[in-house]
């Protein structure tokens, strides 16, 4: 697939629709409490605005049914434009008299944020309408949103049919290069590794991985229906009873094909999943308890096997991580990371928890490549069509 970088095209005085990923953690004040994804969005930004580009912003936040108040963007507009150093200007419509008043009143290197798309219905339904309302504001489309690139809405899909002039940003394109990298050209051995909460959130990926990968690491809640597939005590642990058929059938093909397989051989448990837990270190779970993280020679084998990669996939945590008491098993698994990619390995981490792990401990800037697409990322790395690239594509 042949994708148009932006750089390519004449931005002087143009006017140039960029959807941008914006869906930013509010705390209950309305503050931003992490701008990590507008701050990725500032090289696409700055290269428009420099070169006499006229930047009209689309980003969604959150999941609203019609207007809601609490989740109007214009503490992103605020903190866009302390990050890019100049106004940034911010219509409460997306689309509507104010909004094309707003884009035809601009001028050379300005930037304006359009209100919430998803405030309007036809934003998920990709409705032709509302599409053709969004080109109306512009005449060059962007896309540097590759979070919201595996959906097929109106400002991802549907308006990008309508401007053939259209390309995509630098935080796209790197997002497409590591990732589409790791998959057709690793470096050195292959080792993907997959947590979080259930098997079933990532079966495409888990059969894909097993036929490219060199070895395969699985922890997390996911992790416990494999280990019950081999009759191993789980306690009660998190089962998916009806996935236990497939994790039997992911094992023996890695037998098969000769490829390892780690999973926990120790874990820490407890009673239940709250502050006041006990976390108990045992080699097999007891029946009234449940694994909420990752043990000690765990972790030690998984460092090792990280340790011999060349390039290493990483979506999904080792535990319940956002309590201490079991985000033990995702730090050690960051830090065997962030040392093997000072060492040369190429490092990519899935978006969604895992970046949110690493960036909570810190070790973002030690990774060769941190995802800002959970699902996105996931979905491109199982070998499906994204519908926000695919549209970018030229002959």
């Amino acid at each position: 697939m042949k994708i148009r970088p932006f750089t390519d095209l004449e931005l002087r005085g143009r006017r140039v629709l960029v959807r941008v990923d914006y869906n930013v953690p509010l705390d209950d004040a309305g503050h931003i409490t992490d701008d990590t994804r507008i701050r990725a969005s500032l090289p696409t930004l700055r290269h428009i605005l420099d070169h006499g580009g006229r930047a009209i912003l689309m980003t969604h936040l959150g999941r609203p049914i019609g207007v809601r108040e609490g989740l109007r963007l214009k503490p992103v507009a605020d903190r866009l434009s302390e990050l890019l150093g100049q106004p940034v200007g911010y219509v409460r419509e997306t689309v509507g008299p104010a909004a094309e008043r707003a884009a035809a009143d601009m001028e050379n290197g300005e930037c304006l944020l359009l209100e919430n798309v998803r405030f309007y219905g036809g934003e998920t339904r990709n409705d032709p309408d509302f599409a053709r309302e969004l080109a109306a504001l512009g005449e060059i489309y962007v896309n540097d949103a590759f979070g919201t690139a595996h959906r097929a809405h109106a400002s991802t899909e549907g308006v990008a049919r309508l401007l053939p002039e259209r390309a995509a940003g630098f935080l796209m394109q790197k997002e497409l290069e590591y990732l589409s990298g790791a998959i057709e050209n690793p470096k050195g051995r292959l080792v993907v590794i997959l947590g979080g909460a259930k098997v079933s959130d990532k079966i495409e990926a888990t059969r894909r991985f097993i036929e490219i990968a060199d070895g395969l690491i699985i922890g997390g809640g996911m992790a416990y229906t494999f280990l019950a597939s081999r009759r191993e005590p789980i306690g009660r642990s998190l089962l998916e009873e009806d996935r236990l058929g497939f994790a039997a059938e992911i094992l023996a093909r890695a037998t098969d094909q000769g490829k390892p397989i780690l999973l926990p051989a120790d874990h820490i448990v407890a009673d239940s999943i709250d502050a006041s837990a006990t976390a108990m270190h045992v080699d097999q779970i007891p029946i009234g308890s449940m694994g909420l993280d990752i043990g000690p020679e765990t972790r030690r084998q998984f460092a090792e096997a990280i340790g011999d990669a060349g390039t290493i996939l990483w979506n999904g945590p080792m535990g319940v991580f956002e309590m201490e008491a079991f985000a033990g098993g995702t730090r050690e698994v960051a830090l065997a990371i962030a040392e093997a990619t000072s060492r040369g390995a190429v490092s990519i981490i899935g978006g969604g928890d895992t970046a949110a792990a690493v960036n909570a401990l810190g070790l973002a800037g030690r990774m060769s490549h941190v995802s800002t697409g959970g699902g996105a990322s996931l979905e491109l790395l199982e070998g499906k069509v994204l519908p926000g690239v695919s549209v970018l594509e030229v002959s």
